[in-house]
């Protein structure tokens, strides 16, 4: 089965890209929105994903890639809430803004721009193509 791809949000205040890549690794946990949720149960193991900063910056900076599939939340305390683990992959050589992408004809339709208040969602293979064309990389 091919590749799917994915983008998560994180606020560089909270966890940026650096802090990840120094960790090497981590859970993707705290997800309380539902579409959100099942886009991480929908992630396989290998799966490719765009790591965007949200607020601060709002671009798109490197990345990483899903070495576990869902399981559930550790730091859900109600519900029926799931995570994923992932390792950094690559920093993009160029950070690739929001302003680029909602100018951009292959990304301007992508549910960053249309959903933007999703922190998890799956993105079109020629969507992440086109923005690690952007960002001047090469997978």
């Amino acid at each position: 089965m091919p590749n799917q791809y994915w983008l998560v949000k994180q606020e560089p205040d909270a966890y940026a890209w650096a802090a990840f890549v120094a960790d090497g690794k981590t859970a993707w946990t705290g997800v309380r929105n539902f579409q959100a949720r099942n886009y991480l149960r929908a992630m396989k193991a290998g799966d490719f994903v765009l790591y965007y900063h949200s607020n601060v910056g709002k671009e798109v900076v490197g990345i990483a890639q899903v070495t576990r599939e869902a399981y559930a939340d550790p730091t859900a305390e109600d519900g029926d809430w799931s995570c994923v683990d992932l390792t950094p992959a690559q920093p993009l050589k160029q950070a690739v803004t929001l302003g680029q992408l909602k100018l951009d004809a292959a990304t301007k339709e992508m549910p960053l721009i249309k959903q933007s208040r999703l922190s998890v969602m799956a993105i079109s293979d020629p969507v992440f193509r086109r923005v690690l064309e952007l960002g001047e990389t090469k997978l």
